[in-house]
Formats: structure tokens, sequence, C-alpha cells
């Protein structure tokens, strides 16, 4: 069974950092395509970032490029998104992805 567990969430002021962590078990990371996927209050779900097993990285939307990165570490079955000089509009619920499997989310507040 995939599972997928974000964490690293929380609330920051408008310019500030976080970093947030993808657990992943049940299934091969290390073979597996991922991404990061948000929700906004009220919209739908953006693509973020990709990533596929063997770190090629592609990006879905421009308003975070530049300011997020995505990685992983397949040794730790662990995904990353290092998200900076975060901005009002990155308020949404984030969460990684494989395949159609996503887990619960990890809440991002930006907020003064």
């Amino acid at each position: 069974e995939v599972q997928l567990v974000e964490s690293g969430g929380g609330l920051v002021q408008p310019g500030g950092s976080l970093t947030l962590s993808c657990a992943a078990s049940g299934f091969t990371f290390s073979s597996s395509d991922m991404k990061w996927v948000r929700q906004r209050p009220g919209k739908g779900l953006e693509w973020l970032f990709g990533i596929s097993s063997g770190g090629v990285v592609s990006y879905f939307l421009d308003s975070v490029k530049g300011r997020f990165a995505i990685s992983r570490d397949n040794a730790k079955n662990t995904m990353y998104l290092q998200l900076n000089d975060l901005k009002i509009e990155d308020t949404a619920m984030y969460y990684c992805q494989k395949g159609n499997d996503r887990g619960q989310g990890t809440q991002v507040t930006v907020s003064s």
C-alpha cells in the first residue's frame, strides 16, 4: 500500500522559508516519479514540480519557479520541497503525489 506522509508546514511571515518533507513507503520509491502539488483555499489542485526517479526536475507553475525547489533522497525514501520567499498567495495545503496517490497534506500559511 502506497503511503505518503507530508510534514514541515506551518505559519510563516511573507518572505520566510519552509522545508516540506514527504516520507514514502509501501512502494519502490527510488524507481518512482513523484510530484508536489498544492491546493489553495477555494481553488483546484495545482501541480508545482515533478521529479523523476533519477532526479530530473520538471516544473509546472511559473509563479513558484526560482522560489521553490524540489529534491529527493532515495536512500531515505523522502522527497523535499524547499519554499523560499513565501508570499501570501502561497497559502495552501501541500501534497506529495505518486501517480494518483496523495498524502494527507501539510498546511502552509503565509501571513503577517
